[in-house]
């Protein structure tokens, strides 16, 4: 071939190419019409670079380009699978092309075997980009060609899409009318049930016009045959079964509900109904609901009403269960030859955690024992074991035997049965090699909210090694700061343990690495702060005071370890371990940081041994006089709050900006935090510096609450419970607000802090068992359950005062603050674990406010009283308790009314 001759072979590529980057879209078929395969496959080449030239490239001209772009290489594709890729790229979505006329004219001029592979391919190839699809481009080849319509996700996605789009405005006809019109209609409705999200597809994409309903046009087009019914009923069953998101399981319960299956349908599926018991709750209910009605109509076998309570009866859902005995109660009476297995049935729910639900059963095996005779009299004894003792005496008359033997005894074992008081959690060894360092300084970096001990222990591990091999800890941390660098000053945020990269990045400086110029803009300039911001909490001051000095000495290399790290995971500080750190900085004769020496007199122990007291008294530097003096003196006296009550119009408006609740003035029971001072001067007159003097000030009960700046409001993490952790007292005043937001703000996280608390030392006063009691009645499960923990640990320790927290729950669930549903829930929680008598040492003190002042119609405090009266049983109580005996005397028969009288029969014994 002559060189004339490539030249013209290649005249009609580069012209290609050319209109490519800057000519019209509408040329491109004609010229790609003009090229033979070779052709083709040169273009393709340059076509992929162009391509790769443009993706850092998001201007107008760049998206029209692509635009081209796209179609030509839709044109020079000779392969269907290459084909299908270049057209599902995300990076030509930044525009609808899919729906432009001349990238379909390119496509219909390629071959129809290509047309249809290109299609199959792309109608299951996942979309990356949300806004892309080539949808229109194989919506009108499957039309044209008469080819199979495909099922795959993505074309099942594009044509819901498309046929739910209602953005044109005049006349247009429904959803049901457009699916009645549509040929792919009868193929694809049934796929849609398989989708993934199905409940937004069904639920979000219609107008408010009737028929435009996804649920109510799938019935439509079911009840007039023109989609499968049976197949549609046989999907939305399997789907409904393989479980899912609950938005999905409402919607495709919607289109069951449609499609209105009749009896004999429904018949036809019974092991479908039987199996959708154990789903979620709305599907267990219309379960429950249709069999009944079957059973009812005689279109099942009886067999299947035992298996549906052997699956209902142990459900939580006490709306579930009360409908299960219902059904129960109305098989045995329609037909009493059915009354032994439905007394068995019934029994099922002797066990059932909920004392009124168990007294329900009781109530059906008592009407239908008779006919169901003496056979199934052993079997019941057996089950009736599992019952409350407050039904133990009617179901012994009613069998014909005691239930429950000595089990009422509360000398047996009722008693509360506590968990072990926690044990000291040790931080153990130093770290003893940078190869180490690095992996921990990584997982803390990792952690959300990195522990007490873990931090504690890389920071002095900074500290400890730079001193002993500079170069070698620089290097093992490289990796580490390479993929969590340093930002820089912290204007806006508070200071957090991440900030201990500011000292890792004092490390690289000091071996010889050129430092981050913040690093050296700041580093020991006295003023100035690069950790501190405008925002900072006082708790945050502290930190940053610390991570500062820690960055300064490792700079200078000055000392060889830290006194401030804790021995124990609370962040306390053996005062036998700091003697001894001390009286090696003496032996060094290296002087402490300010920070450092005043977080370890925070953190020591001062109820040392007088042999530990001599140890220090030997120490001759004046930090070592100082800490002698400390122990001496006892340290930081502790001091108890006072309480206070914010009422709606009387005190502060507490809000949540980010709920539906933010207008509200909630009436919150407070507590006043007085300061704790500056504890025991030095000898020589040494005083703690500022950061944790203001940790140490006292707060109003006015602004005792968490700081919002911006909308954003702080929230007390671990560490800061460890910087006073022989202070909970004065720490839970300070932060009782966080904990009570819990309850009345239905905020989430700050009660998983109160086994912190519970573990701490120092008194446990009113501010803790606030701060337990809002923990207890908390809106989130997780909350309730970090709450019955703490109150746990506290009652194994000795340091529960149960009639002072049920004061204050009483006092609390009047005011409205803490709900008694959810109170009930965690202290049957507790209960439950055998720490009865503990319970009732709360719920006792508690009975006056909650039968005397709170709501008596309230949600849940029928539950609260039921509570009560289970735990009082159990544990012996006795002696009258005035608000309960004037509740039982109440007319009516209300649910507390009736667990009042049953609580009162048991105090009198």
């Amino acid at each position: 071939m002559s060189t004339v001759e490539g030249a013209d072979r290649q005249g009609p590529v580069d012209e290609l190419l050319t209109t490519v980057r800057s000519g019209r879209l509408a040329r491109i078929p004609e010229l790609l019409a003009g090229l033979d395969a070779a052709q083709r496959r040169a273009a393709l080449t340059a076509l992929k670079a162009l391509r790769k030239e443009l993706r850092q490239e998001w201007s107008r001209e760049a998206t029209e380009t692509r635009g081209r772009l796209l179609v030509a290489g839709a044109g020079c594709h000779s392969g269907p699978a290459a084909a299908a890729t270049w057209l599902a790229g995300s990076d030509f979505g930044v525009r609808d092309w899919a729906r432009n006329s001349v990238l379909h004219q390119v496509v219909e001029a390629q071959p129809v075997e290509w047309q249809v592979e290109v299609v199959t391919r792309l109608a299951v190839r996942p979309v990356r980009n949300q806004g892309w699809s080539m949808y229109p481009v194989m919506e009108a080849v499957v039309r044209r060609t008469g080819c199979e319509v495909p099922r795959g996700e993505t074309f099942v996605r594009g044509w819901t899409d498309r046929v739910s789009d209602f953005g044109s405005r005049g006349a247009r006809p429904t959803l049901a009318e457009k699916l009645r019109q549509d040929a792919f209609t009868p193929v694809l409705l049934p796929e849609l049930l398989e989708l993934a999200d199905v409940g937004w597809q069904l639920t979000h994409r219609h107008s408010p016009r009737p028929g435009d309903v996804w649920t109510e046009a799938i019935g439509e087009l079911a009840a007039a045959g023109l989609v499968d019914r049976a197949e549609l009923l046989d999907r939305c069953l399997a789907r409904l079964l393989r479980g899912g998101k609950p938005a999905d399981q409402r919607a495709l319960l919607e289109v069951l509900r449609a499609l209105g299956p009749t009896p004999a349908e429904y018949a036809a599926r019974v092991r479908d109904l039987v199996a959708l018991l154990d789903g979620q709750s709305v599907l267990a209910g219309h379960a429950q609901e249709v069999l009944a009605g079957l059973d009812e109509a005689g279109l099942i076998e009886p067999e299947v009403l035992a298996e549906a309570s052997a699956v209902v009866l142990f459900r939580t859902e006490k709306k579930l269960v009360r409908a299960q005995l219902a059904w129960l109660d109305k098989a045995a009476r329609r037909a009493p030859g059915r009354s032994g297995p439905v007394v068995l049935a019934a029994a099922e729910a002797f066990g059932h955690p909920d004392a009124a639900l168990q007294e329900r059963a009781l109530n059906v095996v008592a009407r239908h024992l008779k006919a169901a005779g003496e056979a199934v009299v052993a079997e019941l004894r057996t089950a009736a074991e599992g019952l409350n003792p407050a039904h133990h005496l009617r179901a012994g008359e009613l069998l014909g035997a005691p239930v429950g033997g000595d089990g009422d005894d509360p000398d047996t074992g009722w008693n509360a049965f506590l968990p072990p008081a926690p044990e000291p959690r040790p931080l153990g060894a130093p770290i003893g090699s940078a190869v180490e360092l690095a992996e921990e300084l990584s997982a803390l970096l990792a952690s959300e909210e990195p522990a007490v001990a873990d931090f504690e222990r890389v920071l002095d591990g900074l500290v400890r090694l730079t001193r002993l091999d500079r170069r070698a800890l620089a290097e093992a941390v490289e990796p580490v700061r390479r993929v969590h660098p340093w930002r820089g000053t912290n204007s806006v945020g508070d200071c957090t343990p991440r900030e201990i990269l500011y000292v890792v990045a004092a490390v690289a400086a000091v071996a010889g690495e050129t430092p981050p110029w913040k690093v050296w803009d700041y580093l020991g300039r006295k003023g100035r702060s690069v950790l501190r911001g405008a925002h900072t909490t006082v708790h945050g001051a502290v930190l940053a005071a610390r991570l500062e000095e820690a960055a300064w000495q490792v700079h200078h290399a000055g000392l060889p370890y830290l006194l401030a790290t804790p021995t124990d995971a609370t962040g306390a500080l053996d005062a036998a371990e700091l003697v001894e750190r001390l009286a090696g900085y003496e032996a060094a004769g290296v002087k402490p940081g300010k920070a450092d020496l005043s977080q370890a007199l925070l953190r020591v122990d001062v109820r040392a041994q007088e042999a530990v007291l001599k140890a220090a008294e030997a120490l001759t530097s004046p930090a070592g006089r100082w800490l002698a003096h400390w122990l001496r003196t006892g340290g930081l006296p502790g001091q108890p709050s006072e309480r206070v009550v914010f009422a709606p119009g009387k005190g502060v408006r507490h809000t949540n900006v980010h709920g539906d609740r933010w207008w509200e003035e909630v009436e919150r029971i407070a507590v006043a935090q007085p300061g704790i001072g500056a504890g025991p001067k030095g000898p020589g007159g040494e005083r703690l510096p500022a950061e944790p003097r203001a940790l140490l000030d006292g707060t109003e009960p006015s602004v005792a609450r968490a700081r919002t700046v911006y909308g954003w409001t702080w929230r007390p993490v671990a560490h800061w419970f460890a910087m006073l952790p022989w202070h909970r007292e004065e720490l839970a005043a300070r932060w009782l607000d966080p904990f009570a937001g819990g309850a009345d703000q239905d905020e989430r996280g700050a009660a998983r802090y109160l086994p912190l608390l519970a573990e701490a030392g120092g008194p446990a006063g009113l501010a803790l068992h606030l701060a337990l009691a809002y923990g207890l009645g908390s809106r989130h499960a997780e909350d309730r359950t970090a709450a019955v923990d703490a109150l746990l640990v506290l009652a194994a320790r000795g340091e529960l005062d149960g009639a002072l927290l049920g004061r204050e729950l009483g006092a609390l669930v009047a005011c409205g603050t803490v709900m008694a549903g959810r109170l009930g829930a965690a202290l049957t929680t507790a209960a439950e674990t055998g720490a009865r008598a503990t319970v009732w040492s709360v719920l006792g003190a508690a009975l006056p406010g909650l039968l005397g002042e709170a709501d008596q119609s309230a949600r849940g405090l029928g539950d609260l009283v039921a509570l009560a009266a289970d735990c009082a049983r159990r544990t012996g109580a006795r002696g009258p308790v005035a608000e309960v005996t004037a509740a039982a005397e109440r007319g009516g028969s209300g649910r507390v009314v009736k667990e009042a009288r049953a609580l009162r029969d048991v105090l009198a014994g």
